[in-house]
């Protein structure tokens, strides 16, 4: 027996409990910690967690109003529910596998089963508090990482039912976080989309939908874009709105009981097939399914008893049947649409003609660009990509079919110049990132159809690095990043790319995958220290605390930056500006603006932003003006 063998004894197996499981294995509960730019990035799956509780809490008719207080690094939630029983008040969130949900007498079609989410949520917060009130009585305590500080003996009370939860992320598990307003505004829309009648309160703003799905589509479209009126049906445990437009690719928002399914599953599966059935019986031709479903703008919601998800954070459903002893998920949602959207159809004979039209359009534009689609396809294989372009990581080398969760580490920069691109390879993490280097300026492609995208080869070999040909089904890395320098040129080739992707691939930015890289503009330094400055403030608390003798560089292009030094600015400290779509954004006149001929608001746009610039103070001019 060899000493490593030996070494196996009974010491080496250890028993952990729940919380210490959770601290050592977060993402087998919340999925990717994240520092809060993306929108799937743990500290927005503990705000889930706890209102998720809430909205189970409305679905059993208690409750009409949810108050949400979100800081910086603090979350506040009350609802006005039936209240935690007030003897299982520190079970609830600190025992695991302990809750209502098991009770199907009391939570028929929740969100949450296992009766892990609130004891998560408590395990991987520095601070944690759980306040009950149920019928003039109240009982709350207190918790660190899990730990129980405070337990509070009942008390009379005069507040309406229901429970408070506040919490603070541990900086421990999630490092440098912050949480994007954005991200949060789309949650608590989704929650009032799914549940009418309730009113959701987010830091004194009123989230209400009265319509449900169509509020939703209503909100994600223009008015002027859409092809036709938005088909909005509801049936028993169902509903659905649907559109066309005239973006690229398709848009879908799945939901099961409420919660928003952001990598679709079976529900959504079985909906886009059986809109392309039920569109082909009713115009009685064999359409390609790519022509159905291309410039799709849908949004779909079921009410599934015991769910299954592929995952604790429940972005995916398993489920094959809509519940234990019902039809499976495919049935029920064939059954639903080839009813309730053929009678549409047969009902409104304007908005079916216009869907026909689209359908045609979307028809003619394939069969035009199917020549050079193959062509450009061939000359991608002779290209010899992986040499010439991508610089691939090993996470993709190695293993051709990644499962999500791995999938989720990897990232891609894209990158332009022959020094920024070496920098950034020479010191990138070779298992998870990768790097596209493009040559020059890419092509303005305002105005374009999408068989540019073919026709040029910078961006033909692009879209196959990144493998969105044909939707984000296949798209290898969960993170794109545009990394260019921050001068005039760098600014232009960012725009560049940002319209490569609006115009023709609309849905990697709307599905967060999309972010720039932020990399610092100074280096103030002395004998014994250096700070990275990424804006103008940071730089004058650094020549502060350096006392005014410092060395001060001004970047002003990612090759100027030793590989080294880079190592820190891509690494576990990375900064990443997500590219969010917000609900006033209409592509067409963000384009319009940006890319279009010249207007004398962009005119004024552009000197409003050079003066910026050109007022900036010299190292030494600064230095004088606060007295160093």
């Amino acid at each position: 027996m060899s000493a490593v063998d030996s070494n196996y004894t009974e010491e080496s197996i250890k028993s952990l409990d729940w919380k210490e499981h959770i601290r050592l294995r977060p993402g087998m509960y919340i999925g990717k910690l994240g520092d809060g730019s993306a929108h799937d990035d743990g500290i927005y799956v503990l705000v889930k967690e706890i209102i998720d509780n809430c909205i189970d809490e409305h679905m059993m008719g208690f409750g009409k109003i949810i108050e949400i207080k979100v800081t910086d690094h603090r979350v506040e939630v009350r609802d006005y529910g039936r209240g935690i029983p007030l003897g299982k008040v520190v079970d609830c969130v600190s025992k695991i596998n302990t809750g209502g949900k098991y009770d199907s007498g009391a939570f028929q079609k929740s969100v949450g089963l296992n009766g892990v989410g609130s004891k998560a949520v408590n395990a991987l917060s520095s601070y944690f508090k759980v306040q009950s009130f149920r019928e003039g009585r109240s009982k709350g305590a207190e918790f660190k990482q899990g730990v129980i500080t405070s337990d509070a003996e009942e008390k009379n009370t005069s507040d309406r039912n229901g429970t408070f939860i506040a919490f603070e992320p541990d900086n421990f598990i999630f490092k440098n976080f912050n949480f994007i307003p954005d991200y949060l505004d789309n949650l608590i829309w989704n929650y009032a989309y799914l549940n009418a009648g309730l009113t959701l309160n987010l830091n004194g703003k009123k989230y209400h939908s009265a319509n449900g799905l169509l509020d939703l589509l209503l909100r994600k479209t223009d008015e002027e874009s859409i092809r036709y009126p938005i088909i909005h049906l509801k049936g028993e445990d169902i509903e659905l709105a649907m559109t066309h437009d005239n973006q690229y690719g398709e848009e879908y928002y799945s939901f099961v009981n409420g919660q928003y399914t952001t990598q679709g599953g079976t529900h959504l599966a079985a909906f886009r097939e059986s809109v392309v059935k039920t569109v082909r019986e009713f115009y009685k031709k064999d359409f390609d399914a790519a022509d159905i479903r291309a410039s799709i703008v849908s949004a779909i919601a079921v009410r599934v008893q015991e769910p299954v998800f592929e995952s604790q954070t429940k972005t995916k459903l398993g489920s094959q049947a809509i519940a234990p002893d019902g039809p499976t998920m495919r049935t029920f949602i064939h059954d639903f649409v080839k009813t309730e959207l053929d009678n549409y159809l047969h009902r409104n004979t304007e908005a079916a003609g216009l869907l026909l039209k689209r359908i045609i359009q979307s028809e003619r534009e394939r069969k035009e660009i199917a020549g050079i689609k193959k062509l450009a396809n061939e000359r991608a294989k002779k290209a010899n990509l992986h040499n010439k372009k991508l610089r691939d990581c090993r996470l993709h080398l190695n293993d051709k079919k990644l499962d999500e969760e791995r999938r989720n580490e990897s990232m891609i920069f894209i990158t332009e110049g022959d020094s920024a691109s070496g920098s950034i390879t020479k010191t990138r993490n070779v298992q998870t990132q990768a790097v596209f280097s493009l040559r020059g300026k890419p092509f303005n492609c305002y105005g374009h159809t999408k068989k540019v995208v073919y026709e040029n080869e910078e961006f033909n070999l692009l879209q196959h690095a990144l493998n969105i040909e044909d939707g984000l089904e296949g798209l290898r890395y969960r993170k794109i990043i545009i990394a260019t320098d921050a001068d005039v040129d760098g600014m232009h080739i960012r725009l560049l790319l940002l319209t490569y992707f609006l115009q023709f691939f609309p849905e990697v930015v709307r599905n967060g995958h999309l972010y720039i890289l932020d990399t610092p503009l100074f280096r103030i330094r002395n004998k014994k220290e250096t700070f990275y400055c990424y804006d103008e403030l940071e730089r004058q608390q650094a020549i502060r605390k350096l006392g005014g003798k410092a060395e001060i560089t001004r970047f002003k292009g990612l090759g100027e930056i030793s590989p080294n030094e880079f190592a820190g600015f891509i690494g576990e400290n990375i900064r990443l500006e997500p590219v969010i779509l917000r609900k006033e954004t209409k592509i067409k006149d963000l384009l319009s603006f940006y890319m279009g001929k010249n207007t004398p608001d962009r005119q004024q746009f552009i000197i409003d932003k050079l003066r910026i610039e050109k007022d900036l103070l010299t190292p030494e001019a600064e230095l004088d003006e606060i007295g160093l």
